[in-house]
């Protein structure tokens, strides 16, 4: 089956995959942005244990969610890997950083011997909501925005920066993109609270912070829209493989690709619909259209980055150095035997399905708490 796809059709497959991973963990960090307002929502000891609990049973769907995504990309676009973990690695150990205290302060934030104390680790859980989400959004960015790296005639990556990738915290346009993955995780934190928690006091204050980080998402998220279909963007020839600068590339792409751009608008909608219909309307399901909104816009970003002849990871120092989905991917055996692996996908989304929906079958309360045996 797969064997009679060109060469270009299975690196576009795996692009889409790659995509689709990418905005399944966005939005999986609403367990990241949860953790932010533990003590904005939580004011008791007991509203912390609820709202810890009804995130601590998620927190291992993010991070199983970002290493696929890792191994995904490692599989498929080798050199991208390569580039981006071998050159801007100070930035990818941070990540690594948050990811790995998020999970010891779950592990060990109740056990009895824990010397350092509960607020401590509740202090790791609001540095891994802050930090984790801002430095995913920020080399995302880079995506758009390049990076200052070179390659030579071996693919040897030469950072051209100290600090590694960290250098993508001077571009504006990068950190708008970082921010509004923060507020969008703590929104989508706030909807998780409305959704899960039967405690009124919790889900009164859900939705009256939802307006303040609503607003603060809207400002970065409008601005990093708007600045990138008005921004000159990273244009490959289709026949010599040359990177120029096109101005107004990424709204081309939308204009070109009109599925993508309703999908964007679709996804947008659905996030703003989901807040709206929550703060306005008293709904609880808000979490599912915000949801299915975020996964659809971020797949629609990905796509606008990587399609249409557009170098998904650009470079400012060196513009033939840049990566396409073309120069970046592995060999047409690997992306033949990866893409029979991939058909276990659905099975793997049907196992979480089954799970997330038996964890959620019923709303978490103050008395269950007291009554769990297991509790975070």
């Amino acid at each position: 089956m797969f064997e009679n796809l060109s060469m270009l059709a299975l690196q576009q497959y795996w692009w889409v995959l790659v995509s689709v991973l990418a905005a399944l963990f966005v939005f999986l960090m609403f367990v990241q942005g949860g953790q932010t307002l533990l003590y904005t929502i939580g004011k008791t000891e007991s509203e912390k244990t609820i709202i810890l609990n009804t995130l601590g049973r998620k927190w291992e769907f993010t991070f199983t969610t970002l290493v696929t995504f890792g191994g995904a990309f490692f599989a498929s676009f080798p050199l991208f890997y390569a580039t981006s973990f071998g050159g801007a690695y100070w930035v990818w150990y941070a990540i690594l950083f948050v990811f790995v205290i998020q999970a010891v302060a779950y592990e060990y934030r109740k056990k009895p011997s824990n010397f350092l104390g509960a607020k401590t680790f509740e202090i790791f859980l609001v540095i891994n909501g802050l930090l984790g989400t801002i430095l995913i959004g920020t080399a995302v960015g880079t995506f758009f925005n390049g990076a200052m790296f070179s390659l030579n005639d071996m693919n040897q990556v030469q950072w051209q920066t100290p600090f590694r990738g960290l250098e993508a915290v001077l571009t504006i346009h990068n950190v708008a993109l970082g921010l509004a993955v923060f507020f969008l995780s703590r929104i989508l934190g706030l909807l998780y609270f409305i959704f899960t928690v039967d405690n009124e006091t919790i889900v009164t204050r859900s939705r009256k912070q939802m307006l303040v980080d609503t607003a603060l998402f809207l400002v970065f998220f409008l601005y990093f829209l708007i600045w990138l279909i008005l921004k000159e963007g990273f244009a490959v020839n289709a026949e010599t493989g040359v990177v120029s600068m096109e101005k107004f590339k990424y709204l081309h792409n939308l204009l070109q690709m009109p599925l993508v751009l309703m999908i964007l608008l679709v996804g947008v909608v659905g996030v703003l619909w989901g807040i709206i219909s929550t703060v306005f309307m008293n709904s609880l399901k808000g979490f599912i259209f915000a949801g299915t909104g975020t996964v659809l816009t971020v797949l629609a970003l990905f796509f606008v980055a990587g399609f249409h002849n557009t170098a998904f990871y650009p470079s400012v120092y060196d513009l033939q150095s840049s990566l396409t989905i073309q120069n970046a991917s592995s060999s047409k055996f690997t992306l033949i035997a990866m893409s029979y692996v991939s058909l276990l996908i659905p099975f793997v989304l049907a196992y979480i399905v089954y799970f997330w929906r038996a964890i959620n079958r019923k709303k978490i309360t103050d008395e269950e708490m007291q009554e769990e045996s297991h509790v975070y």
